[in-house]
């Protein structure tokens, strides 16, 4: 139960940063790095500050700083994805050993205090542990910095049926991306990976493409003046089961949802066919989550004081510690053959101070689903629900010509 409690309080979280995301230019964030991170300082902090990150956690100091370790261990467990979590901390604090002792850290360092020595350690530690994909610690360093916390997580995973690579439209469509771009296909006799969620804020259709190591990357399209982040809380939710799926096996002939076409046609073969077109694309975001203090529970956690030790909990000493630093840096790639999605979430903490000839047998239902414009994803591991990666398209990959591709004549090379 402790994991299952996790995963679906850091979806909790990721539903409610969603809502409140920019999505104008396309973007990517990554709840299962920040939750765990929020959660292991929770017991260490003062009452006002343990009082707004239950909030922001949905559980309690000390039960929250479980689940994040046992979130930390679901992560380990996945196949598909790799994590780690470094602590550094500056010669002038001392950590109370029963917190740190309940830090599963991959890393504990020490901080020098020379600013370049210290960016250099803290991006080495982030490239190698996204295999160069993020490749800085997203935290400012000043003389004040006592602690940086930061938390690493990659998604890699294959299709277990790979797209075809169109490369691009021949012809751009005005009413849809306005330009060509590069265009993946994919039939498959399997209807029930398209679905219809009934959402609050209108339909939205969902295309769950399986990938291996236990990922699937659901693929979200709302009607098109449905909020970006109401259909991105509308996948999330479905995963809570507050809002029906019915899988297109199901659904009515016609259009019943955004991007969704069902017809039956009189065929020669028995099989039903699903046709998925979606762009591939490449989204990147930096956050700054001090921006969203509330949303957080950084309202006070994220406020130096001249008289208070936010976080008592955490050194026991005379210095007022307060996180005057906390972003995440994320990027995700979805192609013809796989997902792709890293990110590194740091919490820098201070001090205060400074037709035929005959009829076809077979009744067939062909299902189109097709993603010409602005849309969302998951990435979901599909055993326990967790959301690990969730973003906006807007500016997928510019597509290829196939007439202007040169090919080679192999007698060339």
């Amino acid at each position: 139960m402790g994991r299952a409690e996790a995963a679906r309080a850091a979806n909790a979280l990721g539903e409610r940063w969603v809502a409140e995301a920019d999505h104008r230019r396309g973007t990517v964030l990554m709840p299962a790095g920040v939750w765990p991170l929020l959660g292991l300082l929770a017991p260490a902090g003062s009452p006002a500050v343990r009082a707004e990150l239950a909030q922001a956690l949905g559980l309690p100091g000390a039960a929250a700083a479980e689940r994040a370790r046992e979130l930390l261990g679901l992560l380990q467990d996945i196949p598909a994805v790799r994590s780690a979590l470094g602590v550094w901390s500056g010669d002038g604090l001392r950590l109370r050993p029963e917190w740190l002792v309940g830090v599963p850290a991959d890393l504990v360092g020490r901080l020098s205090g020379d600013a370049d020595r210290d960016r250099a350690l803290l991006d080495g530690w982030a490239a190698e542990r996204t295999g160069g994909a993020i490749d800085a610690v997203p935290v400012a360093l000043t003389p004040d910095t006592r602690l940086v916390l930061a938390a690493a997580l990659t998604v890699r995973t294959d299709w277990i049926k790979p797209f075809d690579d169109l490369g691009g439209y021949r012809e751009p469509d005005p009413a849809g991306w306005g330009r060509r771009v590069h265009q993946l296909s994919r039939m498959t006799p399997l209807l029930d990976r398209a679905a219809l969620l009934e959402a609050p804020d209108g339909p939205v259709t969902e295309l769950r493409v399986l990938g291996r190591g236990d990922i699937s990357v659901h693929l979200l399209l709302g009607e098109p003046d449905t909020a970006p982040g109401r259909v991105l809380a509308a996948g999330i939710g479905v995963l809570a089961q507050r809002y029906r799926r019915t899988t297109a096996d199901r659904l009515p002939v016609g259009t019943p949802g955004p991007g969704l076409t069902i017809e039956s046609r009189r065929r020669y073969v028995p099989q039903d066919a699903l046709v998925v077109g979606v762009p591939q694309f490449t989204v990147e975001a930096d956050h700054d989550l001090l921006a969203r203090r509330g949303l957080f529970g950084l309202e006070t956690l994220g406020t130096a004081s001249p008289t208070e030790d936010r976080l008592p909990g955490l050194s026991g000493g005379t210095e007022r510690l307060f996180v005057s630093s906390a972003r995440q840096r994320a990027t995700a790639t979805f192609g013809a053959r796989g997902f792709r999605a890293a990110s590194v979430t740091a919490l820098g903490i201070a001090v205060t101070g400074a037709g035929g000839i005959r009829r076809p047998p077979h009744l067939q239902r062909i299902v189109e689903v097709g993603f010409d414009r602005p849309f969302g994803f998951l990435a979901v591991h599909r055993l326990s629900g967790l959301v690990l990666a969730a973003g906006w398209v807007t500016d997928p990959d510019a597509g290829v010509d196939p007439w202007e591709v040169r090919w080679e004549d192999p007698a060339e090379d």
